[in-house]
């Protein structure tokens, strides 16, 4: 692939270098790196501990000899590199990882060097780093100039030197003999930073070494932290007892080495190789040999000529980097990468991409040739080394009689598959937009249900019909032909479309078309879309953008659905969103929720179906919140009708651009207008830009009355109210610990000592053992605050405003049941409100996330509303708890009664609300009680069939929030 292979002996290659090349559940990376080395004339061992075989390599390749090795799974690296050393007979080898290109030419000189040259352990030459992204590869130099023969006889000399100006030594090409050694004398034991800090010392200490002045190797540049979270830098530098004790044992382990070959005794070993750490610890702190500096990117414009690349400002000509025959090597490398992608940060590129090559790769309602053909063209520009798009351009371009472009064409095709067979599709269709794409076709109604559909409707006067509103503000035709193309291209034709222009029109209509367009400028369009509101015929209106893309099913079910339930105001629905990137994301929003809304608007009141006859009475769009205006509309609406008849169809409408979370003047000016009409004078404040929180202002402070049940858990009681004590900044609260005849001696000598006049803390002692519904009741009657707090002894509250967080949301006359967000100690969320259904009974979503994650649509840093929260920490209107009964004492005695008890809130018309501004410290587990989750289910069978926080089309199960399995709608139920 790279040139004659021949050594000083005369001997074949394959006689004296084995590449051991390893890898760990990195299928795509080993199955371009065997491509890459199958090419040289020796051994290629792959060492593979991947949880599956690696399909594409064993006996593929004659020179290839794959062991798949499970046991040694991913921290065994010591124990797998260990058995391929033993493996090797042959008197070289070199590592390889999966993601390196040791440059073949390299490995020869190497392997010559060594041979003539006997008294050499090994040998390599200098590294170039890449990191390679969708289209392109930067290049980044990672070597400085550095001695490059460390021949000293003086083993402490060529260690000191060697570290001074310290170049990792793992790849280089070693006799084997040398390497089976240290393995033999290092310990199973071994952590990864003290292998490699031991191999440079062992290899030096025990030959020379030598650096050709050559490039040697093509690396990835780390563009993630470690996944071994290894640090040479802090092992060689910490001085800390551990660290300065770890550095001194493997000094004494060093010192055992055959002092034949060093000329050291045990003392002057063990301070040769302290010295050594120093001088490795001071080489990587002042960057005396290694760095990482962009000189140049590489990128792939015309298949033709190879890559276009282009320099930096500063560039290395002391490095042996910059020949024309290198750059040639290093086209036969991106031509690797390009045409068999494995890098994350490449993928997370190359997903958009791919997502817009599969859009234009479909076909089109009024296709030709021509336009197949340009379509085609624009995706093969976005990124050539999609062969499933290459191969349809030169077919197509052939049915056009472009012979020679057709050629072309399939020679790129022909050089594709020559390298690998193995398309996108299994890769792409891993990714989120690759399957929800098939997600997407699986809910498209096939002809026998668009026919049956069509029947019901035409007998029903054709079903509602919608008003769709196109703003056109950019005058961007291309983008508006993606609208119309998307919606004559659906199944439900009962529309009529207004566009509202800042262009010309494109033809003369009226109000009357079912295509309208609508002259308009930025300051009048808001004006227009009243009048056309008021005009339209349609029973439903909604708002959208050019270059929105209605999905092919999503009007036709929003119509049955709505023919279904003549009493909706509005209707929120799913879509689906591209990012800045084209990749797919999808917004599957919950039932109604009023919460995330104002929390959230940006993509909360997005695209919403609205009754016109309500749009209309709530006052139409307001010109004061342009930037607001479906969010504006919708908060008057709940001020004109309540919370009633506000709906969710669990089905993308629209495929849409995915909006920027940013400042909005006018989303906070409609929510400040919105609250005051309810009577608050709130403030609102935004952790992040798009979000906002909400103090609601409450000018009373209630008595809260904060209930811990204890039963010898004196332990837990005791940091429990601690916590309390020490981290509460209201004042207004009693504690009142509910005592289930405990019978430690300690605990009730403890509780003996509470209580005394003035004391916040009061005990109530229960005279036989009760069950845990039964206490909180009884507790609750003798409470006198006006909310009270069930809280769990053994949590312990984080912040200090957690009771006024509390109160800001239970004071609202529409709330029931306020809950908190439950820590570890890790700061691992371990509950953040709970899902019914969830991993089959209830469950919590985003169990084990980092306290800081955003969550799916943000809904971990979010107030919202859930169907329950846990008693861990919830609070509750003392008068609602007794209206609703309290907690059940029967079928959730020990289990699910704060489940059961949101429930009965939410019946009673209340919202139950889960802040993240309360945190508190719990494991979270939730009961393992059968018969108290059967008794649940069978009283609470609606909300165990959909919970409406979750979206049907979200997998229940694992931590929740991920795309379900495909599924077909149901449409012959839709048409009882």
């Amino acid at each position: 692939m790279q040139g004659e292979y021949g050594t000083e002996s005369g001997l074949p290659l394959n006689e004296l270098l084995t590449v051991v090349l390893i890898t760990h559940n990195r299928p795509a990376f080993v199955r371009r790196a065997v491509k890459f080395y199958s090419a040289l004339p020796c051994r290629i061992l792959v060492l593979d501990s991947s949880t599956q075989v690696t399909d594409g390599i064993d006996g593929v390749y004659p020179s290839v000899d794959y062991q798949h090795l499970p046991q040694y799974g991913y921290w065994g690296i010591r124990a797998k590199l260990d058995y391929g050393v033993q493996q090797v007979t042959t008197p070289y080898m070199v590592f390889a990882a999966d993601d390196d290109f040791i440059v073949h030419d390299a490995l020869d000189a190497s392997v010559s060097f060594l041979e003539a040259n006997p008294d050499y352990g090994m040998c390599h030459g200098y590294c170039l780093m890449y990191l390679t992204l969708a289209n392109s590869v930067s290049y980044y130099r990672r070597d400085k100039k550095v001695c490059e023969d460390y021949s000293s006889e003086r083993a402490q000399d060529r260690v000191i030197d060697f570290m001074h100006q310290y170049i990792p030594p793992f790849y280089a090409v070693h006799r084997t003999e040398l390497l089976r050694d240290w393995y033999a004398v290092m310990p199973e034991d071994t952590i990864f930073e003290w292998q490699e800090i031991g191999h440079a010392y062992y290899m030096l200490a025990m030959a020379k070494a030598r650096i050709l002045p050559i490039p040697y190797v093509v690396r990835e540049v780390n563009y993630l932290e470690s996944e071994h979270n290894t640090e040479i830098y802090s092992t060689l530098t910490l001085a800390d007892a551990k660290s300065v004790a770890d550095r001194e044992a493997f000094a004494q382990l060093l010192a055992t080495l055959p002092s034949t070959r060093t000329g050291l005794d045990a003392e002057q070993a063990r301070q040769l190789a302290l010295d050594s750490f120093e001088a490795m610890a001071d080489s990587l702190r002042n960057r005396r040999a290694l760095t990482a500096e962009p000189i140049f990117e590489s990128r792939w414009n015309d298949v033709q000529k190879g890559p276009d690349r282009r320099f930096g400002l500063s560039q290395y000509v002391e490095m042996p980097f910059y020949n024309q025959k290198f750059f040639d090597l290093l086209s036969q490398f991106e031509f690797l990468l390009h045409a068999m992608p494995a890098g994350r940060v490449q993928l997370q590129g190359l997903e958009g991409i791919w997502a817009m090559q599969a859009d234009m790769m479909r076909p089109r309602n009024n296709d030709t040739a021509e336009s197949v053909v340009e379509r085609l063209g624009y995706a093969y520009g976005s990124n050539p080394f999609n062969r499933q798009v290459v191969k349809r351009l030169a077919q197509q371009l052939e049915l056009l009689g472009e012979a020679d472009d057709a050629r072309d064409m399939f020679a790129w095709a022909e050089r594709l598959d020559a390298v690998s067979t193995q398309g996108n599709d299994e890769v792409f269709g891993a990714m989120r937009s690759g399957r929800l794409l098939k997600w997407l076709a699986a809910r498209t109604p096939d002809a026998d249900e668009v026919a049956a559909t069509s029947r019901y409707l035409a007998a029903h006067n054709g079903g509602p019909q919608f008003g769709i509103l196109v703003l056109d503000l950019d005058n961007d035709a291309a983008k508006l032909q993606i609208t119309l193309d998307s919606l004559l291209e659906g199944h439900n034709h009962a529309f009529k479309i207004v566009v509202f222009t800042t262009g010309e029109p494109l033809a003369a209509t009226t109000v009357h078309n079912t295509l309208h367009f609508v002259c308009v400028t930025q300051a009048n369009y808001v004006d227009k879309l009243n009048q056309i509101a008021r005009q339209s015929p349609c029973d439903w209106l909604l708002l959208a953008e050019a270059g929105d893309e209605f999905t092919a099913g999503g009007l036709l079910r929003a119509g049955l659905e709505l023919h279904a339930a003549p009493d909706c105001r509005a209707v929120a629905a799913d879509e689906i969103q591209r990012d800045a990137n084209g990749a797919l994301v999808d917004v599957f929003r919950p039932g109604f929720n009023l919460d995330l809304l104002q929390s959230l608007p940006t993509l909360m009141a997005r695209h919403w179906l609205i009754r016109k006859d309500v749009l209309l009475e709530a006052g139409g769009y307001q010109a004061d919140f342009s930037k607001a205006l479906e969010f504006d509309l919708l908060l008057r609406i709940i001020e004109q009708g309540g919370l009633a008849w506000l709906a969710h169809l669990d089905e993308p409408l629209l495929i849409t651009r995915a909006p920027v979370l940013e400042d909005n003047a006018h989303e906070r000016q409609a929510l400040i207008r919105h609250l005051a009409t309810r009577g608050y004078k709130a403030q609102i404040s935004s952790a992040e830009p798009g979000t906002y929180q909400i103090d609601y202002r409450h000018t009373e402070r209630p008595l809260v009355s904060i209930i811990v049940a204890s039963q010898d858990n004196l332990e837990q009681l005791q940091r429990c109210l601690t916590g309390i004590v020490q981290r509460t900044r209201y004042t207004r609260y009693e504690v009142l610990i509910a005592d289930n005849a405990s019978q430690s001696p300690d605990i009730l000598q403890w509780l003996d000592g509470l209580g005394q006049p003035g004391d916040k803390v009061r005990v109530l002692r229960a005279h036989e053992r009760l069950s845990l519904s039964a206490l909180y009741n009884e507790a609750s009657q003798q409470t006198q605050g006006e909310y009270l707090v069930l809280l769990a002894a053994d949590s312990e509250v984080v912040n200090p405003n957690w009771l006024d967080s509390l109160l800001n949301q239970a004071q609202r006359p529409e709330v029931g049941v306020v809950g908190a967000k439950l820590l570890d100690r890790d700061g691992k969320v371990t509950q953040a409100g709970l899902i019914l259904g969830m991993n089959d009974g209830v469950g919590s979503a985003f169990v084990g996330e980092p306290k800081d994650a955003k969550g799916y649509l943000n809904r971990l840093v979010l107030e919202q509303n859930y169907s329950a929260v846990s008693a861990v920490c919830l609070m509750i209107r003392k008068a609602l708890f007794d209206e609703v009964g309290g907690l059940g004492e029967h079928a959730f005695a020990n289990a699910y009664g704060d489940v059961d008890l949101c429930l009965k809130a939410g019946q009673a018309g209340y919202l139950v609300v889960w802040t993240p501004q309360v945190q508190v410290i719990h494991p979270g587990a939730l009961p393992d009680a059968p018969q108290a989750l059967a008794a649940l289910r069978e009283k609470w069978v609606g909300p165990f069939q959909h919970d409406l926080a979750y979206n049907k089309n979200l997998a229940l199960s694992g931590k929740g929030f991920t795309l379900g399995n495909a599924t077909s709608v149901d449409w012959a139920r839709l048409l009882v």
